[in-house]
């Protein structure tokens, strides 16, 4: 039995769709219950932080849904260019960590975020 490719790929990124907005919705939702919390341990103001919590839960819904993942995706690539920016210059942790958490994920989420960008989000899309 051959697998259709379409088929495949059009599942393997919808899980990808899906992991990623379990990802970040988490995080958004995160940032949107505990503001001042989240605000202390990110090192931002609170209406920054609330709003980094809107674009990651918002783009969360819209990758379940395959609504406009392209741009969700592009949201998505400017908050972990924003987060890999402030774990290197602003918090100086390597790539890997030294008694923290490293930087390597979010370079893993933003490469994700930029095969959806490039392709995609596949076959099971609502719009875009």
């Amino acid at each position: 039995m051959v697998l259709d490719p379409t088929l495949l790929s059009g599942l393997a990124l919808f899980l990808l769709r899906l992991a990623l907005a379990l990802l970040f919705g988490s995080s958004g939702w995160s940032h949107l219950s505990k503001p001042r919390e989240r605000a202390e341990s990110v090192g931002l103001p609170v209406a920054a932080t609330a709003l980094l919590g809107a674009i990651e839960l918002g783009a969360a819904v819209l990758l379940v849904l395959g609504l406009w993942v392209r741009w969700a995706a592009l949201l998505l690539i400017g908050v972990m260019l924003g987060a890999i920016y402030k774990k290197v210059f602003v918090w100086k942790t390597g790539f890997w960590g030294d008694e923290s958490q490293g930087w390597f994920y979010e370079v893993l989420y933003l490469i994700c975020n930029l095969v959806l960008l490039s392709i995609g989000g596949g076959a099971w899309v609502l719009f875009g």
